[in-house]
């Protein structure tokens, strides 16, 4: 039992475990007379609202701490008698306890349903008074007339009005943050899911159990959400409870605390769906820290030790000692040490091209007298070495050629100066 102490001295201490876990409301399949073979409830958890106000990894960070092959079986929108009684009996026949989050509205025209709900063990929650699917976008005061309207819907159904859990789902789940932070302060429990089998949508039942059992499998665990008003509901549900029970899965019922009855005690790592492990990379950037930049005057100067150096052997010397003893801190740089004035980089760019061209029309002034020296060079020798063969006015011709080409290779070459252009 929850929140006593039991001695447990039997042949197996597994079987004690067992009930120290499950809980009042536990059935195992092999207390389920007329079914020896029903799946059955394996144990029961208590919840406290005002602790974890939001599960439901569909949309939120935490789920029910549950074990590795444990479902919770939700249901919303009933209770309509065709089908909501045929899954009901469905539940009976294999012990399993699950919560029904109903609608007010359904609770006002079959009150009949929810005190059967009730009888039967299972766990009642609200779904709101007429289901819009506006929660998202609807005035705040709106929706808390739909929320208090539906609670009192459902209470008035009851018999024992203490029977309704403060547990809540939104129709669609259609969050807002108003609406979460409404029920959080009133201590009601929000109910997202951890996964869906589309039994709302037109469907077959076949394909509704093969996503209930998919979406199961890919999670391992969880929370999952199903209708008691739909008949592809009722055919698919005794397929999905066997191949539950096939796959080694087990069944939860979940319960609030109450003055009488504490909750469950767990730790934070249980109400994650997947918590991290140290032999499992994590696959998300980390938190970007804030830094806070120095109003310091002065840096501390690097010394060689920052760099793992050793000083050489002249270490002892005066010029090693004074760069030993040196300042231990410099000048912070100031704000405007790399700024460009205005205009500066203009000025920059238009000098650097000014630079350019200047070099540009020098070489290729070197280059043209250099070409033409050589040429006048060429000239010379070549009567030089013709010199007895030629007659004196060649002679003399070749003369003036070589001693205008020494004149124009020692007197230097005036450029015209390079003016910025007018902008």
């Amino acid at each position: 039992m929850i929140g006593r102490r039991v001695s447990c001295r039997t042949r197996s201490w597994i079987v004690c475990l067992g009930f120290l876990t499950a809980g009042p409301a536990a059935a195992l399949a092999a207390d389920c007379p007329g079914h020896p073979d029903a799946l059955g409830t394996s144990r029961t958890i208590v919840v406290d609202p005002r602790e974890h106000p939001r599960i439901g990894t569909m949309q939120y960070r935490e789920t029910l701490p549950l074990r590795d092959h444990e479902v919770v079986l939700t249901f919303d929108d009933g209770p309509l008698p065709k089908y909501s009684n045929q899954v009901l009996q469905i539940l009976a026949n294999e012990c399993i306890k699950a919560t029904f989050f109903t609608i007010g509205a359904q609770a006002q025209a079959n009150p009949e349903g929810v005190r059967k709900l009730v009888a039967a063990g299972h766990t009642v929650g609200t779904h709101s008074q007429n289901h819009p699917l506006t929660f998202e976008k609807m005035p705040i005061e709106k929706a808390q007339t739909e929320i208090d309207t539906g609670i009192a819907s459902v209470t008035a159904a009851m018999t024992d009005p203490s029977a309704l859990a403060p547990f809540f789902r939104i129709p669609g789940l259609l969050r807002a943050e108003g609406v979460e932070n409404l029920l959080a302060s009133r201590g009601i429990q929000l109910w997202s899911a951890d996964f869906l089998a589309d039994d709302w949508r037109h469907v077959s039942p076949e394909r509704v159990y093969q996503l209930a059992i998919q979406r199961l499998e890919a999670k391992g665990k969880g929370i999952l959400l199903l209708h008691d008003i739909q008949p592809r509901t009722v055919a698919a549900l005794p397929k999905i409870i066997r191949d539950l029970k096939a796959r080694g899965y087990r069944i939860v019922h979940v319960v609030p605390a109450t003055a009488d009855r504490p909750a469950t005690p767990t730790e934070p790592v249980e109400w994650m769906l997947h918590p991290a492990s140290e032999n499992v990379a994590v696959v998300r950037w980390p938190k970007i820290p804030s830094f806070v930049f120095t109003r310091n005057e002065t840096l501390r100067a690097p010394l060689l030790s920052d760099l793992n150096a050793e000083l050489p052997r002249q270490a002892g010397s005066s010029h090693w000692g004074v760069a030993k003893a040196g300042a231990e801190s410099l000048a912070v740089p100031s704000r405007d040490l790399f700024e460009i004035k205005e205009g500066s980089l203009e000025v920059l760019m238009s000098t650097s091209a000014s630079r350019h061209v200047a070099r540009l029309a020098r070489t290729n002034a070197v280059d043209a007298i250099s070409s033409r020296n050589a040429k006048g060079r060429g000239r010379a020798a070549a009567v030089a070495t013709h010199g007895g063969k030629h007659p004196p006015a060649a002679r003399a011709t070749a003369k003036r050629m070589a001693q205008n080409a020494n004149a124009s290779a020692a007197r230097p070459t005036k450029l015209a100066s390079l003016k910025k252009r007018p902008q």
